[in-house]
């Protein structure tokens, strides 16, 4: 015991010497270490909050769709308000001009902007492409702070990025991460989809915010996240600033995006049809099917060219020679370089303006009174049956039809076409409708 009296005090004094907490130093080597923090005080100001308010009528109860009862009785009515939240990025300080996304904006009344400072405005709608989920939106404020768009086709897997925007509502919130993959497609439905891919935490609220590089440069705009368990789970996606730079274009020269169509299908070459044909190559996409009269005949395209550029870019897949068609006007001219019976062939075309193919659901079945459906191109350039308008107060309306909601079948027939639509379907039958809407499959009853 007396032994261990002395190595008792020892250790109380070497106790007693030590500090309190550890602190990390402020510089090793005489380097200070790194920190993203200047590059946020630059960048921060330059992503605002979106609110967005918008009334939405309903009827008092679902006993009252019933066409027996609207006929003999007044259906009562109600209006609520809707209201939702997002992020936006200032990309023209002078003009007032934001980016952010379609589905933010989507059928709002009133958009209120607050910026990093606390101003807040009401902003106003330049214009929308929901096909690739891009927004223009401009208020009336001085003092304004842009972030630069850096070239998005320079990105690589690997690279540092951060996303900074309004998750849950709780204001701005910065979150990093790396560009995990590049050209991801297929997450959202039917639109135009190049996704940046990236474990930078997006969540509810992040969409319409800022992807930036470390030099505080937007690489894209956040727009959504896979959360299949109901939370973030590291796979989020942003739309290239590339992509969204053209589309702000097209937005604030007319509108509106006028896209123009070649008049193709088509499907990926695999390594698989590379090897049945006896091929070289491993990426691009297949023309499966030539429209008569269009673009593409005129041009002298054929079933099975293999198209390996347009405009001197190369041709991954069909959803990216989608895209690159997706982004060009009405009229304008494409140069395409195509592999044919083993030989590269140039071919020249000039876009037309797309047939537009529409119905009005009235012609389907009553209880899509006020619905208006159109056709159009989806992956692959595979035809698809969308949702265009919905009129308040109708049917459709009350049991949830949307916009931008993709139809893929009524009372189970498959509908891909708007030949597919069954013939009139008599009023006293029930109307189930299997829809897409963004990466959900849901189900609507309209009885």
């Amino acid at each position: 015991m007396r032994r261990l009296i002395p190595l008792l005090i020892l250790a109380m004094a070497v106790l007693e010497a030590a500090p309190a907490t550890a602190q990390l130093p402020a510089a090793v080597d005489g380097q200070p270490l790194p920190s993203l923090a200047p590059m946020l005080e630059r960048t921060i100001p330059g992503v605002v909050n979106i609110a967005t308010r918008a009334r939405v009528v309903e009827s008092a109860s679902p006993l009252f769709d019933d066409p027996f009862f609207r006929r003999f009785f007044d259906v009562p009515e109600r209006e609520r308000e809707r209201q939702g939240l997002g992020s936006g990025v200032i990309v023209d300080a002078d003009a007032g001009t934001i980016l952010t996304n379609s589905h933010v904006i989507a059928r709002a009344d009133t958009i209120l902007v607050t910026l990093h400072d606390g101003r807040q405005y009401e902003a106003e709608v330049v214009g929308a492409d929901p096909a690739t989920d891009v927004a223009v939106i401009r208020i009336d404020a001085d003092d304004l702070q842009a972030i630069p768009l850096a070239d998005s086709d320079a990105l690589r897997v690997g690279d540092f990025v951060v996303a900074i925007g309004n998750p849950f509502g709780l204001g701005q919130t910065v979150t990093s991460g790396i560009v995990s993959a590049l050209g991801r497609s297929g997450i959202g439905g039917a639109g135009f989809e190049d996704f940046i891919q990236t474990d930078a935490s997006i969540n509810p609220g992040n969409s319409g915010g800022a992807l930036v590089n470390l030099r505080g440069e937007l690489v894209g705009i956040n727009t959504a996240l896979l959360a299949r368990g109901g939370g973030n789970i590291g796979i989020g996606f942003a739309i290239p600033a590339n992509m969204a730079r053209q589309i702000q274009e097209h937005l604030l020269a007319e509108g509106q995006v006028e896209r123009g169509a070649l008049g193709v299908e088509m499907q990926d070459l695999t390594p698989a049809l590379a090897q049945a044909f006896g091929l070289d190559v491993s990426q691009g996409a297949v023309i499966t099917r030539v429209v008569r009269g269009s673009a593409a005949e005129r041009a002298g395209l054929l079933h099975g060219d293999i198209v390996l550029r347009v405009d001197d870019q190369p041709v991954r897949s069909a959803s990216d020679l989608r895209n690159r068609l997706g982004l060009l006007r009405v009229g304008s001219g494409v140069e395409l370089d195509v592999l044919r019976d083993g030989s590269e062939q140039r071919v020249h075309g000039r876009l037309d303006r797309p047939e537009e193919r529409r119905i009005e659901g009235a012609a389907v079945h009553p209880r899509l009174d006020g619905v208006r459906l159109s056709e159009t191109a989806g992956r692959g350039g595979r035809s698809h049956v969308a949702v265009v308008a919905v009129e308040p107060g109708t049917a459709g309306a009350r049991a949830g039809l949307r916009p931008g909601d993709v139809l893929l079948a009524i009372n189970r027939q498959r509908i891909g076409r708007l030949a597919d639509l069954p013939q009139q379907l008599a009023a006293h039958q029930p109307l189930h409708l299997q829809l897409l809407r963004g990466n959900q499959s849901l189900y609507l009853a309209l009885r």
